[in-house]
């Protein structure tokens, strides 16, 4: 395959990754439960067109995206799959819903009087959101998710073939609140016709650890690129997840400097004694920022530490030797024995494992690997030029 990036930086996804966990999660809740397999956010920072086709083909049933300008995108890119939109989606442009066939997440008897007006011809499918304790989006009062089936019924712009709502505390060992909302959903559920639609309530943290609670379908993100929900329940994970994502350079500039020499801005650093020094080409523009000065990457198999202040393009490493330009450096994923995981660089941000991902930013080059093969490059500084 042709070089399609011109920068010694780039992020490895393991395809065969996301579709053990698709399978996994398939596999957990059972053959009656739809898998939806959510790519909104470029996937969750690790490509959303290549990700989609594998989860497809892995056995998803639906894909989900947040807006519409990314279930578009799917379309463009040749996804002939069910697309539903979690976000909301302006009134004026429910026509271009019909036009690319794409689902809309609904919560507000106004907004389908409105979007009434703008649709010339056609129907748009419809999924219900109900806020059950997330206070984001969704209907909160009985007698609003019933004005909604009312008047669906006496419209032909619309089909409702789904209802769903989101938990806010599935991912923790307290479940209280997690029940509360449970219940809730149950209660919104007695009160309209719902054998015939999609029913979904849960997320990862939901499918893994409560199949019995799904309804009809889960919605499989975070753990579908291998990673935990969150830490708390990672040891009451049923299967094994992998880790699809890996983010890695090279050397590009090695230098020996004596003790006493300062590194990158600020002068923060200093050699404690003679040093190798190794230049990166990562810095925070990529999504790899300041505050990551201090974590390890991995060089020649063994962890290194970062040295001075990460610049915007650019940052250094303490080198355990000399070695030569060119030599791959590992910022996430594996080096021989050693490994340094998405929730290592996520817990010394003080942050979620989500959060990393998407943090490293569209300029670094995705290569997309299945059956130990490259088979696509996403660069897309050079492909949307």
């Amino acid at each position: 395959m042709q070089q399609e990036f011109y920068r010694d930086t780039w992020v490895d996804i393991d395809l065969d990754a996301i579709s053990h966990n698709v399978k996994s999660m398939k596999e957990h809740v059972g053959k009656n439960v739809k898998v939806i397999a959510v790519v909104k956010a470029n996937a969750y920072g690790h490509g959303s067109v290549q990700v989609a086709k594998t989860a497809i083909k892995s056995g998803a049933s639906m894909l989900a995206v947040a807006f519409l300008d990314e279930a578009i995108a799917l379309r463009n890119s040749g996804i002939e799959a069910p697309i539903l939109i979690l976000g909301a989606t302006r009134a004026s442009a429910i026509q271009l819903a019909i036009k690319y066939d794409i689902t809309l997440t609904v919560f507000s008897l106004d907004w389908l009087v409105e979007a009434s007006q703008y649709i010339q011809e056609g129907t748009v499918k419809i999924h219900v959101k109900l806020d059950t304790g997330m206070s984001r989006l969704g209907v909160r009062e009985e007698k609003s998710l019933l004005a909604i089936f009312d008047y669906v019924k006496t419209s032909s712009c619309f089909h409702i073939e789904g209802i769903y709502t989101h938990f806010a505390t599935a991912d923790e060992k307290d479940v209280t609140y997690f029940n509360e909302q449970y219940e809730k959903f149950d209660e919104f559920l007695e009160l309209i016709p719902h054998d015939e639609l999609l029913v979904h309530c849960g997320n990862s943290a939901t499918g893994l650890r409560f199949p019995e609670k799904v309804y009809n379908a889960v919605r499989l993100g975070i753990s579908m690129y291998g990673l935990t929900p969150s830490l708390e329940i990672k040891d009451e994970l049923p299967y094994t997840l992998k880790e699809a994502f890996s983010l890695k350079t090279k050397l590009v500039n090695v230098k020996k400097v004596p003790k006493g020499t300062k590194v990158s801005y600020g002068a923060t650093y200093e050699a404690k004694s003679e040093e190798w020094i190794g230049t990166i080409p990562i810095g925070y523009a990529d999504g790899w920022i300041r505050a990551l000065r201090d974590v390890d990457v991995l060089v020649a198999g063994q962890r290194a530490p970062l040295v001075g202040r990460i610049c915007m393009d650019q940052c250094m490493i303490k080198l355990p030797y000399e070695l030569p330009i060119g030599e791959t450096v590992t910022l996430i994923g594996r080096q021989n024995n050693e490994k340094i995981s998405v929730d290592e660089i996520a817990s010394h941000l003080n942050t979620i494992n989500y959060e990393i991902t998407c943090m490293i930013s569209m300029r670094v080059p995705r290569i997309f690997w299945e059956n130990g093969q490259k088979i696509s490059v996403d660069n897309p500084i050079i492909n949307n030029l």
